[in-house]
């Protein structure tokens, strides 16, 4: 075990990394007497992309029939879209290709559906495997169905090889016109490799219009586990449906009968993108699991007309031209949707509808415009990027082709404030009026530093007690923007500007040919705990934030169900539980944080993120009523650590409760990916009491700790 050590010279730096003993302890002192406003609970956010989510409950994949039914390899295969990697799942003939057609003449929702001719007594139809069934599951779906008087057909739902590995449900006699047909079924066994079959014998033909699948127990179309878990994790503020996805998206594609909704080629990710859950589904989501909506709008191949009439679908009252339209699709009521996100990173290449600098701050004018004067208390959240952010990216893209590669710029590295490439600084030179909210983004690989005389990633050889820092030093880097944009522009000073960082995530890949590292299973857990530390402390700039793993924060089995927290969702949920709506307390203490790897201004701050208390990071915050205090404490390192608390402006009373996430014994590394991990076993918090609250504290290697006590 080593003690928190006082830091103050270079050289007493390289002695702390290299874990040699010191002479005094860390004392963190706690001051009560000096709080900072309330954390809004708007942090705790999850995000959602594209439209239809992981979160959705349909089981079978391009249930409209966007591609074509063909058992011949597609040249031009579609991915899942963003979080689906891979080929996705098709339909493919019962029997053979040539009684299956495309018809463009009698389609019942999009460019086509499958006609399928019949041959007597040989079945022929459609039928698509894959899917996850459990012995004993029910399953309800739908099919829409037309065709001749002699096509006899059935739908069946089959779990294995044997001839009565099946259920078939028989429909009744078809006529031209489609009509829609209920199922139900119950999985005999378990396999991840069910089919559905839909099938005809007899003469004439058929035609498949939509079919759909979901497990019984779904909730208004949401996986009825999901939504359990996450209402549990506590999430209060959900951003749809973009992501880079919005950039490409037409609202008006997500309303109405949910049949007949088009599907689409989605772009950003080169996904299918069905439409099953669209404004309407969402927001019947965010009530399920008790989160505020935030709604993204299109600022790419979007508009501001567009975007208003997405504001009154949304907000306007009943007797409004899109209100009308709203209550016809079954809800009258106005959302009353408060938090409007226009457009998505529209400072990149790589989105859809891209524009220079110089226009784009006008075009979000425009919308702003259009959607205020439906709706006036709207509050706008602006797509921008500081320096640092399109520093980062413009790295990021031209060395590791994230998106597509960049073409060079002439301007040097790290951009400058008021360059081209301040896409931040732009918007608030011209569109501060139009702004309630700075959208930020910020990524961060914590085994990757940008070196700063080549000015790219390379591997970092630190210990993860630094690793840890890489995303929260970026936090920092947000604030030292806003100090420099506040000098340029002191009119911001009277304007309660705020911070959104509505995309952020630790992401794990290798460079140089080199494979992603094998993390820590606490790395990418502990950076998350760090971020929100850093959002804490600045509670008076921090108007909102949207983590883009959040929604992958739960566990699932084999079959896709929620069955837990994984160690990112339980630290979300630990620091929710404990500090959204709190006043954030001064931490005072002897041990400055250790500078990281990297180049000051783009992946690193210039003084580093974090408390005084190295190699340890201490948060502490009093209930709204101030009658309780709790400590957050994150050690990153891989020994435990020892530290002292002094409280002040308070006293202790009574027992405290001790709250802990570490990994579990045998826990398997972090997934590598660039994305981060979006899945991973379940997790659990160790809970103990101590008799008083805490003087001296030993917190195990690599956790997050929260002690809770009252005080008076």
């Amino acid at each position: 075990m080593r003690r928190c050590r006082r830091s103050v010279t270079s050289s007493t730096l390289i002695v702390l990394l290299a874990g040699a003993a010191a002479a005094e302890p860390v004392a963190a002192r706690l001051d009560a007497s000096r709080t900072g406003p309330p954390i809004t609970p708007l942090v705790f956010g999850g995000f959602m992309e594209p439209a239809t989510t992981r979160v959705w409950a349909e089981m079978l994949a391009d249930r409209k029939f966007l591609n074509r039914v063909t058992s011949q390899p597609d040249p031009a295969a579609v991915t899942g879209g963003f979080g689906r990697r891979g080929p996705q799942p098709r339909w493919l003939p019962v029997g053979a290709d040539a009684f299956v057609e495309m018809d463009k003449a009698n389609a019942f929702v999009g460019a086509w559906s499958p006609l399928v001719r019949l041959e007597g007594a040989v079945p022929r139809g459609v039928g698509q495997a894959g899917l996850a069934l459990r012995a004993g599951r029910a399953y309800a779906g739908r099919v829409a169905l037309a065709g001749s008087p002699g096509a006899k057909v059935s739908v069946s739902l089959v779990w294995g090889t044997s001839p009565g590995d099946r259920q078939t449900i028989p429909v009744p006699a078809l006529t031209a016109r489609y009509a829609t047909f209920p199922l139900k079924f119950t999985a005999g066994a378990d396999t991840s490799d069910g089919r559905l079959e839909i099938a005809g014998t007899g003469t004439g033909m058929f035609h498949v219009g939509v079919a759909s699948l979901m497990p019984a127990d779904n909730v208004f179309g949401f996986k009825a586990a999901a939504i359990r878990w996450l209402k549990e994790l506590g999430f209060e503020i959900a951003r749809w449906p973009g992501g880079n996805f919005v950039s490409a998206y037409d609202w008006r594609d997500g309303i109405g009968d949910r049949d007949k909704r088009p599907p689409r080629r989605e772009l950003a990710w080169n996904g299918l993108e069905s439409n099953d859950m669209g404004i309407d589904d969402f927001m019947a989501f965010c009530r399920l699991i008790g989160a505020t909506p935030y709604l993204a709008v299109n600022s790419g191949l979007g508009d501001a007309h567009s975007a208003a009439e997405e504001v009154e679908y949304v907000n306007g009252p009943a007797t409004s031209r899109l209100g009308k339209l709203r209550a016809a699709n079954g809800h009258p009521a106005p959302y009353g949707v408060k938090i409007w996100g226009v457009g998505n990173e529209m400072y990149g290449p790589w989105q859809w509808g891209h524009m220079s600098i110089r226009q784009y701050p006008e075009k979000h004018n425009l919308m702003v415009r259009a959607m205020r004067e439906v709706d006036p208390t709207i509050e706008v959240i602006a797509s921008g990027a500081t320096p640092e952010e399109a520093s980062w990216c413009y790295i990021e893209n031209r060395q590791l082709g994230t998106f597509a590669e960049r073409e060079a710029v002439s301007e040097p590295l790290p951009f400058a404030f008021g360059s081209t490439q301040d896409w931040t600084g732009a918007l608030l030179a011209t569109s501060a009026e139009s702004i309630d909210y700075l959208g930020e983004h910020f990524y961060g690989y914590p085994n990757l530093v940008i070196d700063p005389a080549a000015l790219q990633f390379v591997l970092s050889d630190e210990p993860m007690a630094l690793k840890v820092r890489r995303l929260s030093n970026r936090v920092q880097l947000k604030f030292e923007a806003w100090d420099e944009y506040v000098k340029r522009f002191p009119g911001l000073r009277d304007k309660d500007i705020r911070f959104a960082f509505d995309e952020w995530s630790p992401r794990n890949r290798g460079v140089g040919g080199k494979p992603a590292p094998v993390n820590h299973p606490m790395l990418n857990p502990l950076t998350n705990a760090l971020v929100y530390h850093e959002f804490f402390r600045h509670s008076d700039k921090v108007g909102l934030a949207v983590a883009t793993g959040g929604m992958g924060g739960l566990a699932n089995d084999s079959h896709g169900d929620a069955i837990g927290l994984r160690l990112e969702g339980l630290v979300m949920k630990l620091l929710h539980d404990h500090f959204a709506g709190a006043l954030p307390v001064a931490v005072d203490g002897s041990s400055p944080q250790v500078p990281t790897k990297g180049t000051v201004g783009i992946d690193n701050s210039a003084r580093p993120s974090g408390s005084p208390t190295y190699p340890l990071d201490v948060f502490a915050a009093l209930r709204a009523d101030r009658t309780k205090m709790a400590i957050s404490v994150v050690n990153p390192t891989e020994t435990p650590q020892e530290c002292d608390f002094i409280l002040a402006g308070v006293q202790a009373s009574g027992p405290a409760r001790v709250y802990q996430v570490t990994a579990p014994t045998g826990a398997a590394p972090a997934p590598a990916g660039p994305w981060g991990a979006f899945s991973g076993p379940p997790a659990t918090m160790a809970e103990s009491s101590l008799p008083e609250a805490p003087q001296r504290i030993i917190v195990p290697p690599a956790s997050l700790t929260v002690y809770a006590f009252e005080v008076r």
